[in-house]
């Protein structure tokens, strides 16, 4: 029983790392109608800018390169690079193509992929580099001698980072004036833009959000695998997440993440060695095809009704 407690665990503090990358997701659509599907890239373009600034500092400044105004300096200037390929995006990509069918929308996310992607490799190089953010990969001593369970401090700090954010975002959007015009602008493009609110300034808040989110989340899967290419594939995970949760919902996103995570464990040990391995691979999606039957528009999302 101890060992179902400590996959049970260690699955849900991996889904808390998918639901991060769906969040980024879940914003972009709530507030624009768009699934972008260039999200994985921008977590890649975070990671690999992060790590390429903590690289040069110390050339350009003199500072020690494991100092951490290095690492503050890096990450401030990976945020400001987000923040102004979100703004860019909103600017050069969407704003030419309002009231186009989503399907344009779409399309032209899938060229952003690989615009960034290839950008971020032109400034910094393809290379696979380590990234760390000083918190051991070991098991919590008191959690080990207490209910003999192993659970990873890195897991944890990355489960906590995430859930504040979360928490912080949530806020945000619940009790500012900027998250009531998010939510006015969600609902209906052409009542919020009746009523005075600035639809593009909006769009490049959230996607300036969502370019802070992937960074994070760039950060944290860059500690865990490597930053490298296939950081862009952390995207594919956060799919049956948001088809379980609902591509408008944050609670949705967690929840969400959190199924996903530890249903795929649980899978990986007591299903994988009766069906040849891999099964982590494919089983998220299995799963969410079987719900999308049962619930298409996810846990949290809104049922619509069409009437004739």
């Amino acid at each position: 029983m101890t060992f179902f407690f400590e996959v049970l665990i260690g699955g849900l503090l991996s889904g808390v790392l998918y639901a991060l990358v769906a969040l980024g997701f879940v914003l972009i659509y709530k507030a624009s109608g768009v699934f972008n599907f260039a999200q994985g890239a921008m977590v890649f373009f975070a990671a690999l800018t992060f790590v390429g600034f903590r690289e040069v500092l110390p050339g350009w400044t003199g500072l020690e390169a494991d100092g951490n105004t290095v690492f503050w300096l890096a990450f401030v200037l990976a945020l400001a690079s987000m923040i102004m390929l979100g703004i860019l995006t909103e600017k050069i990509v969407l704003r030419p193509l309002v009231n186009q069918p989503p399907i344009t929308l779409f399309m032209a996310t899938i060229g952003l992929t690989f615009l960034v992607e290839g950008i971020a490799q032109a400034i910094w190089g393809a290379n696979v580099r380590g990234l760390s953010l000083g918190i051991a990969d070991e098991p919590v001593e008191w959690i080990m001698e207490s209910a003999d369970i192993l659970v990873s401090k890195f897991d944890l700090f990355a489960a906590a980072l995430a859930g504040a954010l979360v928490a912080s975002l949530a806020l945000l959007f619940q009790y500012t004036k900027v998250g009531r015009a998010l939510r006015a602008v969600a609902d209906d493009h052409q009542a919020a833009l009746s009523i005075g609110i600035p639809l593009q300034h909006i769009w490049a808040i959230v996607w300036a959000v969502a370019g802070f989110v992937a960074l994070v989340a760039g950060l944290i899967w860059g500690a865990r695998s490597g930053v490298q290419f296939a950081l862009t594939f952390t995207a594919l995970k956060a799919l049956p997440v948001l088809i379980l949760g609902g591509f408008t919902s944050v609670p949705g996103a967690i929840v969400g993440g959190l199924i996903i995570g530890a249903s795929e464990k649980l899978a990986e040990v007591y299903v994988g060695p009766f069906v040849g391995g891999g099964i982590e691979g494919w089983f998220p999606y299995v799963l969410a095809l079987g719900f999308l039957l049962i619930r298409p528009e996810g846990l949290f999302g809104e049922r619509h009704i069409d009437r004739v």
